[in-house]
């Protein structure tokens, strides 16, 4: 079969056709996190054909995962592979043409120079603010696109971040929100929310990457696939005082945010948030389904699988169980959010 039978239904579509193919062929795009939105993202570009697709992603494939990300499958799960692997071996059999290349890791202001210098578009498939404001800073500090999106319960919301041209992150939300927040481990995820906003999202890239920037939408949008309410505002140009859009500087991409510290001879790490308060006591609500709680008003302890996490008022929290800050900060982000 040749590339032009592959793609013959989109080249037919008069504002990308053959023109608009040829760079997707050429193209590059990043996809950070490769969960319920990362593996639809991936999926997608694969099948347009777009010629290069890293995926960064240090979490691997449970069970539970099956009810959402659509890329893997039971022998993933049984595998226990890493998500990034599984993913690259699922996009390489669906389009051989195309350079897939899988990351094992966690974002960190230390990496991210390098994982992704030379991409023209990021996508966010991540699952917690402080990973989402270091993408910002990098894609603002160097003018490269990405696209926002988040979706828990039946609900998410997307927006492309155009540097220069449209608000940031860092622009609508100077501060993370604070107290703990809704997950899809405490509030669940319907399975359609996230093909929804990740459909946005990969339409928004292969714009991008086809040669047509002018054509995304300055708009955020907003989906209830419970409800079937969808909405979209005009989203607002760069704002001076923004703390990276105006002022260029880049705290997240400097580091200067607290990292996780894994705590010597505890199998231990400790995560730090700065301006975070939370309602320990409602915190436990969230959590008793989950595992066993443990709350006073001093801390909150939560037990599950393996693990023992201390969460105190102020947002810090003790994982045990693990030396790992990957995984540590990807347990916090599951269960209280970040």
């Amino acid at each position: 079969m040749s590339p032009s039978d592959r793609y013959s239904r989109q080249v037919r579509f008069t504002p990308l056709g053959e023109d608009g193919q040829r760079r997707l062929a050429a193209s590059r795009a990043a996809i950070i996190g490769c969960g319920a939105l990362g593996s639809f993202q991936a999926a997608a570009l694969a099948r347009a054909g777009a010629g290069h697709v890293l995926i960064i992603d240090r979490d691997y494939v449970e069970l539970n995962n099956l009810q959402r990300q659509w890329l893997f499958d039971e022998s993933d799960a049984a595998e226990a592979l890493p998500k990034a692997i599984a993913a690259a071996r699922k996009l390489r059999a669906i389009n051989s043409d195309i350079e897939v290349i899988a990351e094992i890791a966690d974002l960190t202001p230390a990496n991210i120079g390098d994982l992704l210098e030379d991409y023209q578009v990021l996508l966010d498939g991540t699952d917690n603010f402080e990973t989402r404001y270091l993408i910002n800073d990098y894609a603002v500090s160097k003018g490269v696109p990405w696209i926002y999106g988040a979706v828990v319960g039946s609900y998410g919301i997307t927006m492309p971040v155009l540097p220069g041209r449209t608000c940031c992150l860092q622009c609508l939300y100077p501060e993370p929100p604070t107290g703990a927040q809704p997950t899809c481990e405490t509030a669940g995820v319907v399975n359609t929310v996230p093909a929804l906003i990740a459909a946005v999202q990969v339409s928004a890239a292969l714009q991008i990457l086809s040669g047509n920037p002018s054509a995304v939408a300055h708009r955020i949008t907003t989906a209830d696939v419970w409800t079937g309410v969808i909405r979209q505002i005009k989203q607002p140009q760069p704002l001076a005082d923004c703390l990276a859009c105006g002022r260029r500087i880049f705290s997240h991409l400097g580091g200067k945010h607290r990292a996780p510290i894994s705590l010597c001879g505890r199998n231990a790490v400790q995560i730090h948030e700065r301006t975070r308060p939370i309602d320990v006591a409602a915190l436990a609500e969230q959590l008793r389904p989950l595992g066993t709680v443990r709350v006073n008003e001093f801390a909150l302890r939560f037990f599950f699988d393996r693990f023992e996490m201390t969460v105190f008022p102020d947002g810090r929290a003790i994982i045990k169980g693990t030396n790992d800050t990957g995984l540590a900060r990807s347990l916090y982000a599951r269960y209280i959010g970040l």
